[in-house]
């Protein structure tokens, strides 16, 4: 499994490619130099003429200096912290030296030592606020969300699951083989630490195993149309977001309804985005909705620690259905 993509671990730098990540940096530096603007000055002309004046300088270099960033994103990643921390800090200095010398005459001979004494500053309070914020959404309280909703699924799912192989023992031997391999299979990866990324066609062999036991008890009732012709196989996805979500469906779509049922499951690729879209019958009337909110939001909040503003789960209940359409960015396992 591959490293995640957002602050995975809190001694880690931003991965300054991420939407989430820019659009901070983006807000709090012009978010400063209004601060800046008025302190500096009593009349709303003249902060905003100060404004001006401090934007002529700032965004020259938070404009080349997100670039250069984006650039080196890879390379600063596989750096220790503080290195990689160093290495921000001293690009952004030289940044600011190279925009001042080059608007020498725009800036009138400002103070160079001012200047860059306020991007040392910016840049390390960034640096900071990153920091704890990684700090803060990575390991108890989402570990222990996480950890909450695999408790309650495992018994329901443990207990059918085993009723289910009893009943093969004897007049199927091979096939309770095959599916008590496939539970072990799905708890060792319940079990396992689901902090780093795994792949698509990985969570996708586990949803189809998980899937093999759920057809077991249910049989006919329970149809699956997979539409992954275009899935790309090596797409990186936190581990356990399908799966919860296949379990929801089954659950609450097709357990309730007396007739068979179909979850269709389409996964694609459009505009360097990956979309996995479920869709599960749904009684509007039915009672058996239970629980579902805590599941959506769990993996929610799971794709907003890896993926930041570029991640998202939509839901939509249509004509006796209910869809859930997940979007994160395109990407891949790094040598």
């Amino acid at each position: 499994m591959a490293s995640i993509n957002q602050n995975a671990y809190p001694d880690a730098l931003p991965n300054f490619r991420n939407l989430g990540i820019l659009l901070r940096i983006l807000l709090i530096v012009i978010g400063v130099s209004v601060i800046a603007a008025v302190l500096r000055t009593s009349g709303l002309r003249s902060a905003w003429q100060e404004l001006i004046a401090i934007s002529a300088l700032v965004q020259p270099v938070l404009i080349a200096s997100l670039v250069a960033l984006g650039l080196a994103n890879t390379w600063l990643r596989r750096l220790p912290y503080l290195p990689g921390a160093l290495m921000v800090l001293g690009l952004e200095l030289a940044l600011t030296t190279l925009v001042y010398g080059l608007g020498r005459d725009l800036y009138g001979g400002g103070n160079l030592i001012r200047n860059l004494f306020f991007a040392l500053t910016i840049s390390t309070a960034l640096l900071f606020y990153f920091n704890l914020r990684s700090r803060a959404l990575s390991p108890a309280l989402s570990e222990a969300r996480l950890q909450a909703l695999h408790a309650r699924i495992r018994p329901h799912f443990l207990f059918n699951s085993i009723n289910a192989v009893l009943s093969l023992v004897r007049a199927d031997p091979k096939r309770a083989e095959v599916a008590l391999q496939d539970m072990a299979d799905l708890f060792r990866v319940i079990m396992a630490d689901n902090r780093q990324l795994s792949t698509l066609a990985r969570e996708v062999a586990l949803c189809r195993q998980y899937l093999n036991l759920e057809q077991l008890r249910l049989g006919e009732r329970l149809q699956i149309d997979w539409r992954i012709d275009n899935m790309p196989q090596d797409a990186l996805i936190p581990p356990l977001v399908l799966q919860p979500l296949i379990e929801n469906a089954v659950y609450h779509g097709i357990e309730p309804a007396i007739a068979p049922g179909v979850i269709s499951i389409d996964i694609y690729m459009n505009r360097n985005q990956v979309h996995a879209v479920l869709r599960n019958p749904y009684d509007k009337q039915g009672g058996h909705h239970t629980g579902n909110k805590m599941a959506l939001e769990n993996v929610r909040e799971r794709l907003a620690l890896h993926f930041d503003a570029e991640g998202s789960l939509k839901t939509a209940i249509g004509d006796n259905s209910f869809q859930v359409h997940i979007t994160i960015p395109y990407l891949r396992e790094t040598a």
